[in-house]
């Protein structure tokens, strides 16, 4: 070969092992590259590790400083908690699910009087195993085996019933365990022994209260007998007195005794009541009473209180508002005597409105009713208003010293009204008057008389001559309320007579007229003499009914207000000068159960085997004798004004000195109806009517009604005397329109007439 080929060949291999040698260059150049930085990237790790591993290190100190710290403390919480726990009295143990005792205080070891195997380990059965064998408990007549099963049985029920057990020194333990949630079981261990001596004296003293209360109840029975049983000689001695023939000074002095008795029977009354609701024996005797009568009666009643005074009593009784209600009516009359006694009592002048609405209730048949009574009286200044519904209390200032009383009508009226479910409220400023209400809530037992929405057809227009009042504003509503348009003048006016042809009734007040009020009408009626005429008439009015339709006395009764309207409506005028049946004023004469707060006088109550008959003469042959009336009393003065009290009546009147005499005048003398006292001697009332029941029976003899006289008028005195077999019950002191109404009423058809015709 050349050697030119040679070099060529050596230049070119040369050249290639250059190339090689940069390749391989390069790629160890690139391998250190990747390889450096492969080191830099695991030298961060290692850096980023080690400071890791730093902080793990830091925080596993901190953990097992914090750890040891957190231990530290729950080492004192649980050395508290159990110091705590050794301080208390009361035992406490701790029972695993296996029942074996966790730890217990000193209290809970105490009992077992240092007994060594009474310890952490020792078990329940074991433990109550000790209790018997050691004597430590009073089985309370249980064997020792019976009460250690009676435990046992209780500790594994779920849950755990409280167990008081009683030590040997007498102590007495309550225990109480209950059940957690991991199986374990706390027990406490409570000593009750002071609050079961405290529970004993507690009894012991409630025994004494009872006690102390039948005495106080028997005390208040005995007084009211005590004091009536006089009170009748008094009371009813001054009423027949007050009826016979005596000069002016002599009846202010007779009507003064009666009086002053009757006074004192309202306090006695008062004081009973306010006892009886203080131990919660007060009830309610539910019946229908006419609400607007009630209050047309109280009104009555108390007209003698407003003879010096210049007071007008009105009545604003909504003329949509039922008037029938079932209730207890002598609670509801001795709730309105007292709001509405008060408010004539300390009113001088002026006004006092007694105004009732009512409102609807979601209970079907039930109807809310408001009753408030205003007047313009002295006034009640405000920080004393609250103060006058409590017991025995007065507003005491100058201005009301004068008045008398017991304090307890307004605290009685509010308890009477809680028992009927109502509210009662006062409103006061003091110098101007008063407005006391309450509501109650009452079933009605018939529509209203007046249908809502009702107007009158040919009544359009009336007058009314009356001054300025707060009745004449009554009246003007209510006949509004009935579509009627009312222009009201005052009696001085001049010119009514000129256009009073243009209306279709006139209503004149004769208080408004003075001395005019004679003539006045007359006058009135020659210039309109279609015009029908309705006097308005207070008790102290005089003048006749002239040439008026009728007249209606003041305060109105709707009743009697719709009627005469009606008739006039109806183009049936009543005839000149004479009241319609339906429209007479009700008479000054007021039953005498009905006498202001006296609640206690209770009507008579029928019973259902006797039945009333009628003092009717029979057409016979036989000639008609006369009634026999035994009454039964002890005492000699009862006995005397008993006799005074029927002297005017055809009956033969025989007395019994006790019951043993009684049964056996009924024997002898066949008595038409017996007066019975109950409390006499030998043989009281109730056990008298007993035996002479058993002798009607005996020998078959009609039953004769009985009729109870007595001064017992505590609650439930009457239920347990009818029970004894007497039909009635009167309570003294005697009334003589009870007696002789009662005589009337149970009179035979076979007797004379009982009142004489003369005195008829």
């Amino acid at each position: 070969m050349p050697i030119t080929e040679k070099l060529a060949h050596e230049r070119r291999g040369r050249l290639a092992a250059e190339r090689l040698l940069e390749q391989k260059q390069a790629e160890l150049f690139a391998a250190n590259s990747k390889l450096g930085q492969h080191a830099r990237q695991l030298s961060d790790e290692i850096v980023v590790k080690r400071n890791e591993a730093e902080e793990l290190m830091g925080e596993n100190t901190k953990v097992r400083s914090d750890l040891k710290v957190a231990n530290h403390k729950v080492g004192i919480a649980e050395r508290r908690l159990w110091d705590s726990i050794e301080t208390i009295e009361d035992g406490f143990a701790v029972f695993d699910m296996n029942d074996c005792m966790v730890s217990a205080n000193h209290a809970y070891l105490g009992v077992f009087d240092g007994l060594e195997e009474i310890r952490p380990g020792v078990n329940y059965v074991r433990v109550m195993q000790l209790l018997v064998e050691e004597g430590i408990i009073d089985t309370e007549g249980l064997s020792p085996m019976e009460w250690r099963e009676t435990m046992l049985t209780r500790w594994h029920t779920n849950p755990i019933e409280a167990k008081v057990i009683r030590l040997w020194n007498g102590a007495y333990i309550k225990l109480l365990d209950r059940r957690a949630r991991d199986g374990d079981t706390v027990s406490l261990a409570l000593n009750i022994t002071d609050t079961i001596r405290h529970e004993s004296e507690l009894n012991d003293a409630r025994t004494k209260a009872e006690a102390a209360n039948r005495a106080k109840s028997a005390f208040l029975a005995n007084m009211s007998h005590e004091i009536r049983t006089p009170m009748n000689g008094v009371v009813g001695m001054a009423d027949l007195l007050t009826g016979t023939v005596l000069d002016e000074e002599q009846q202010l002095y007779a009507e003064t005794i009666k009086n002053s008795g009757e006074a004192l029977l309202v306090i006695i009354n008062d004081v009973l009541d306010y006892s009886k609701i203080e131990a919660d024996k007060l009830t309610l005797n539910t019946a229908e009473f006419d609400l607007e009568q009630c209050i047309q009666e109280i009104v009555m009643l108390l007209q003698p209180s407003l003879q010096d005074k210049s007071i007008e009593v009105v009545i604003d009784y909504d003329m949509f508002l039922p008037t029938l209600y079932v209730g207890d009516a002598g609670r509801m009359r001795q709730i309105l005597t007292n709001l509405i006694g008060n408010a004539i009592k300390f009113t001088h002048e002026g006004h006092v409105i007694i105004r009732v609405v009512g409102l609807a209730t979601d209970q079907e048949g039930m109807t809310r009713i408001h009753v408030s009574v205003e007047d313009t009286g002295i006034g009640i200044a405000e920080n004393m208003v609250g103060h006058v519904f409590g017991e025995f209390n007065q507003v005491e200032d100058d201005r009301n010293r004068q008045y008398e009383g017991t304090g307890l009508g307004l605290a009685i009226t509010k308890q009477l009204i809680n028992l009927m479910g109502g509210e009662i409220w006062a409103d006061s400023v003091e110098g101007e008057g008063s407005c006391f209400g309450f509501h109650v809530t009452l079933p009605v037992s018939e529509p209203a008389l007046i249908a809502s929405g009702h107007s009158l057809v040919n009544v359009k227009r009336a007058l009314v001559i009356c001054d300025p009042t707060a009745g004449l504003d009554i009246l003007v509503k209510q006949l509004a309320v009935l579509g009627v348009e009312v222009e009201c003048h005052e009696a001085g006016d001049a010119g009514i007579t000129a256009t009073a042809a243009s209306f279709d009734v006139a209503f004149l007040d004769m208080s408004s007229f003075g001395d005019d009020a004679q003539d006045y009408p007359i006058l009135l009626n020659a210039n309109a003499p279609d015009l029908p005429l309705i006097l308005l008439k207070s008790d102290r009015d005089q003048a006749g009914n002239g040439p008026a339709i009728t007249a209606l006395k003041k305060p109105i009764l709707r009743n009697e207000l719709f009627q005469v309207l009606q008739s006039l409506d109806a183009d049936t005028p009543v005839e000149s000068n004479e009241v319609a049946p339906l429209l007479e004023a009700p008479t000054e004469v007021v039953p005498e159960s009905l006498a202001p707060l006296e609640v206690v006088q209770l009507e008579s109550v029928p019973v259902e085997t006797v039945t009333p008959t009628p003092n009717e003469p029979v057409q016979t042959d036989q000639p008609l004798r006369k009634m026999r009336v035994l009454a039964a009393e002890d005492n000699r003065t009862n006995q005397l004004v008993f006799s005074k009290m029927v002297k005017n009546l055809n009956i033969d009147l025989v007395f019994a000195n006790n019951g043993i005499e009684a049964v056996e005048a009924f024997q002898n003398f066949k008595p038409d109806m017996i007066f019975m006292d109950i409390s006499m001697p030998k043989m009281d009332g109730k056990e008298a009517t007993r035996t002479i029941r058993e002798i009607e029976e005996k020998a078959s003899l009609p039953r004769v009604p009985i009729v109870a006289l007595t001064a017992h008028a505590m609650a439930g005195d009457d239920t347990e005397i009818l029970a004894a077999g007497l039909d009635f019950y009167l309570t003294k002191p005697l009334r003589k329109a009870s007696i002789c109404d009662k005589v009337v009423e149970l009179a035979p058809k076979e007797v004379m007439q009982i009142i004489p015709e003369d005195i008829a």
